[in-house]
């Protein structure tokens, strides 16, 4: 599905100079190296990546060749993904669903970190069992606004639930901790805030010192904006930890936040007609996430790698597949002179399309090129 191709130096003279048919993922190294750089210089903790957001080994090698040293892995495959880079990085295991044969697997890769959000899912590590004095954190829910959708309604323990979670993990000789997520594309640093002061309070109800607090993912990527500054959300987070009386180790796994905008991806319009836009790409390929995120301001690029100068017009955008369900949400404003063979650039998209594309219909492949800016 991926192709490497030669760099360049920016998306619109690599279009220009090629114009190909195929879309183009555009990848800056430097743009991830910076990111990373943001979040090692202001977090007060250890960061992690989540694998989930980006899976290619190219980025993922970057990550610990730039001092990532923990990775969030959600299946087997992804602990065999880390381990066939690394068999020194930590791996923590914060799927909080799996069957015996997972932990089991997750065991013989060396995994050292485990969530939990359930009783029967915390008994079958106890069972499997997990190397003495293992991590078990606790996963918490709140109901927390700012996120563009919410984790939830599928993962996470009430504070409740939490308490008696955490002393179920003390008393099986299990070394405690807690971890939350507060919800994708998070844009209110409150939001950690709130979550933090709640695993203080549920720690010290419970009566267990918690051993580490893994504030999770959730951190805004620009999706094609202004940068978002990460200083507010880690701020939040230091200020609330004044909430324990015996402040915790701080982990974080972003995902999203560290790896989308280092990237954008360029598809070719494939037809014209009154109203609508047909693309070389849709939502079963790279554009998956536009119906649960909405479609951020995208950019046209024509044959020559100009920008379309015709007035916005509001245009139904479907991909090329035969299913109607295969379009953008809403009404998207593109160029009156929009022409077929000019190219959308859709900026923020280093999170979850790599991974995530499907070859539905016979398509979904494309090429990547390294540039030296976006």
């Amino acid at each position: 599905m991926l192709h490497q191709t030669i760099a360049a130096a920016d998306p619109r003279a690599w279009l220009a100079a090629n114009r190909p048919a195929l879309p183009v993922l555009f990848f800056a190294p430097g743009l991830l190296a910076a990111r990373l750089e943001e979040f090692h210089a202001g977090f007060p903790g250890l960061v992690t990546f989540a694998v989930k957001a980006n899976p290619s080994p190219r980025v993922l090698a970057q990550m610990i060749a730039g001092g990532i040293h923990g990775f969030d892995v959600a299946s087997p495959e992804e602990m065999r993904l880390i381990r066939g880079l690394s068999a020194e990085v930590a791996l923590h295991y914060n799927n909080p669903v799996r069957s015996p044969d997972e932990i089991a697997e997750s065991i013989r890769h060396g995994v050292t970190s485990w969530s939990v959000d359930d009783a029967g899912e915390l008994a079958k590590l106890v069972a499997a069992p997990l190397p003495p004095g293992s991590e078990v954190a606790v996963r918490l829910r709140l109901p927390v606004a700012g996120a563009a959708y919410d984790f939830g309604s599928k993962f996470g323990a009430t504070p409740a639930e939490a308490v008696a979670l955490l002393r179920q993990v003390a008393a099986a000789g299990l070394t405690p901790a807690m971890t939350f997520h507060v919800g994708t594309q998070c844009t209110d640093p409150a939001a950690w805030g709130e979550y933090v002061a709640a695993c203080a309070a549920i720690a010290g109800e419970a009566g267990v010192t918690l051993a580490r607090l893994n504030v999770g993912g959730g951190f805004p990527s620009a999706r094609g904006g202004a940068a978002r500054p990460l200083a507010p959300y880690f701020a939040a987070v230091t200020a609330a930890m004044a909430a324990f009386d015996t402040p915790p180790a701080l982990v974080c796994e972003p995902g999203r936040a560290l790896v989308a905008d280092a990237y954008a991806y360029a598809v070719r319009v494939k037809s014209l007609r009154p109203g609508r836009v047909y693309l070389e790409d849709g939502i079963y390929g790279g554009l998956s996430e536009y119906p649960s995120m909405g479609v951020p301001p995208v950019a046209t690029v024509a044959p020559d790698g100009s920008t379309r100068p015709g007035a916005p017009e509001a245009r139904v955008v479907f991909g090329p597949t035969c299913d109607s369900l295969d379009r953008l949400p809403g009404d998207i404003p593109l160029p009156a002179d929009l022409a077929e063979g000019d190219h959308l650039l859709f900026p923020g998209t280093g999170a979850y399309l790599n991974g995530v594309s499907t070859r539905f219909n016979g398509y979904g492949d494309w090429q990547e090129v390294t540039v030296a800016r976006l």
